[in-house]
């Protein structure tokens, strides 16, 4: 297995969000200071530069299938809707002036089709302890009541029935469609991140103290691992749901999820020699990204009795690490700005 240097690109400043379009044809890139890249995935060509944020950019999130509709939130409270492919800005939602720091649109339902999704498919937004859903033309389907504190992550369940947001002192699940509070989870400490698992099953966070806990809300279920160096900012679960990876040190920890869940288990043990500062699964696949703060990306298969496929040394650590939809990519985002998309090729 190698990964082989594909195309490599620079923005002005620290990488601070990528994402891949649903169709995995742009890469779209931000920079801290606040501009907006797409790039195409076959040869790093630069399709569009948007203007972004002015005061700085936080995040990305396209709608999801084939649409070329990509969402921004940024430190001027705002969140901004661009048209991809003519790239011209088409909408904007004021939020106030609390930075955008999360966004996340609703998953697909299972064979949708594209003429039903500007009525499926609505995004949220969190600034502060505020969490709204947003429409694509920027109007506001709904607002939640405030959290208790600043809200730190949000996740939907992947079946789309509910949306997992975060803050210091637990986890609320909001019913996606009539927005009532399904659960509240306490947790008695800062979390940093948040991930389900593909099959809706298990949902965890990375924490403060630091440790991973794991809900199955369905049950009311709990479980906890500890013992990490370092607060827990990076999880990932594996398409099938059974591997859940975790980073908060010098390893990235591999929990097997299966039938009673991975408490009281021992996690397989991905090494680096610095801290593990982004991880990533493929989306349909089994191979597992890890990237470490002295700039080394490491490739594992999970199955395999000796899974390291690869290693590569980048000039810089990484910020983000994100396969494209169909696997075939893995676009690295570094601190001083640079951006390397790699070829996985077996």
């Amino acid at each position: 297995m190698q990964l082989t240097k594909h195309w490599a690109a620079t923005l002005d400043d620290y990488a601070i969000d990528l994402a891949w379009s649903p169709d995995s044809s742009l890469l779209a890139a931000a920079s801290a200071a606040g501009p907006l890249s797409l790039f195409a995935s076959t040869d790093g060509t630069i399709r569009h530069e948007l203007p972004g944020h002015g005061h700085g950019t936080n995040c990305l999130a396209w709608q999801p299938a084939s649409s070329p509709l990509l969402a921004s939130g940024g430190n001027d409270g705002a969140v901004k809707f661009w048209d991809a492919a003519a790239g011209q800005h088409t909408a904007t939602a004021q939020l106030g002036s609390t930075w955008i720091e999360h966004l996340a649109w609703r998953p697909a339902a299972s064979g949708s089709q594209p003429s039903t999704l500007n009525s499926q498919f609505f995004l949220a937004a969190s600034a502060g302890k505020n969490l709204h859903l947003l429409l694509a033309d920027g109007t506001t389907r709904h607002s939640f009541a405030p959290a208790a504190k600043t809200i730190s992550a949000i996740a939907w369940q992947p079946a789309g029935g509910c949306l997992a947001a975060s803050h210091f002192g637990g986890v609320q699940l909001w019913d996606a469609d009539d927005h009532v509070l399904q659960k509240n989870f306490p947790y008695a400490n800062g979390i940093h991140a948040l991930v389900w698992s593909p099959d809706s099953k298990w949902l965890v966070s990375g924490n403060q103290d630091p440790s991973v806990h794991l809900w199955i809300p369905e049950q009311d279920i709990e479980l906890q691992m500890s013992g990490y160096e370092s607060k827990v900012k990076h999880l990932s679960f594996d398409h099938t749901s059974r591997w859940l990876a975790t980073g908060g040190g010098r390893d990235a920890c591999l929990w097997d999820c299966t039938g009673a869940g991975p408490e009281g288990r021992e996690p397989a043990m991905f090494p680096h020699d610095a801290p593990v500062c982004a991880l990533a699964f493929q989306h349909a696949h089994g191979l597992l990204a890890t990237a470490s703060a002295d700039g080394v990306v490491q490739l594992w298969g999970p199955e395999r009795k000796q899974p390291l496929r690869a290693t590569v040394k980048m000039p810089h650590a990484a910020t983000k690490l994100v396969w494209s939809p169909d696997d075939q990519l893995l676009a690295i985002g570094t601190e001083k700005g640079a951006i390397f998309v790699l070829r996985c090729v077996a």
